[in-house]
């Protein structure tokens, strides 16, 4: 159950380790009201298998630089 606020992480499905791994954004995910959780919404169509990472959101500015 997402919320209107901006989501706090971005979630990924991440294949492979190091320089090699591929990361595939594939939710986002908002911290619960009490601070000791949060919610990961999938986005529609999206089939997730493996190991999940949430990160704060790059900036436009990291974004720009890849």
């Amino acid at each position: 159950m997402a919320d209107s606020r901006t989501p706090s992480h971005d979630a990924f499905v991440v294949g492979g380790d190091g320089r090699k791994a591929t990361w595939t954004r594939v939710g986002a995910a908002w911290p619960n009201d009490d601070g000791k959780g949060f919610n990961i919404v999938i986005a529609p169509g999206v089939a997730v298998s493996g190991k999940i990472v949430l990160r704060e959101p790059r900036s436009q500015d990291d974004q720009k630089r890849g």
